[in-house]
């Protein structure tokens, strides 16, 4: 259990080093989230003064959800997998354009404990990153752990990379 504790220190702290780049831009972020339910915008908005800096979460748990709120293409479900990289590129695409941020990230995977196969293992995390003007990419990553394990690594990454995109 130390370990999430660490983790969980660690994210409050990347949460205020995300806050400080975002202060110093006068940008705003936003999330659109699949596994991780929202964790990631419960985070950023636990910080006093969330609201200088942080626009909107959108949890976009169902295919349905992706498509309807993000514009994600059914084909691109269809074809790739609600968790893939071109469904999360597609999500922060989505979340860009519909919201009018400049940065946001978008977080589809499989936290577990079931739904995995050998293809598209438990634990299997895709993320879309974008910034406004620039192009948008996916990335993953293979947690493990429990599905609360998971979820925590997915937030923790997430915070990391958009610190790393703005520093």
């Amino acid at each position: 259990m130390s370990e999430l504790v660490e983790l969980t220190n660690r994210v409050e702290s990347s949460v205020l080093d995300l806050a400080a780049c975002l202060k110093d831009r006068g940008w705003f972020v936003g999330t659109a989230e699949s596994c991780t339910g929202g964790w990631i915008a419960q985070m950023l908005t636990a910080a006093a003064g969330s609201s200088s800096w942080f626009e909107n979460g959108i949890v976009t748990y169902s295919n349905k959800a992706k498509i309807n709120l993000l514009d994600v293409d059914p084909m691109t479900i269809e074809r790739h997998g609600a968790v893939s990289g071109e469904t999360a590129e597609q999500m922060v695409t989505g979340l860009l354009k519909k919201t009018g941020i400049e940065i946001g990230v978008a977080v589809t995977g499989i936290a577990g404990p079931s739904g995995g196969s050998s293809e598209k293992p438990v634990g299997l995390v895709w993320f879309g990153f974008g910034m406004s003007g620039q192009r948008t990419y996916s990335t993953s990553k293979v947690f493990s752990g429990d599905r609360q394990a998971v979820r925590l690594q997915a937030v923790d990454y997430a915070l990391f990379e958009m610190i790393r995109l703005l520093t």
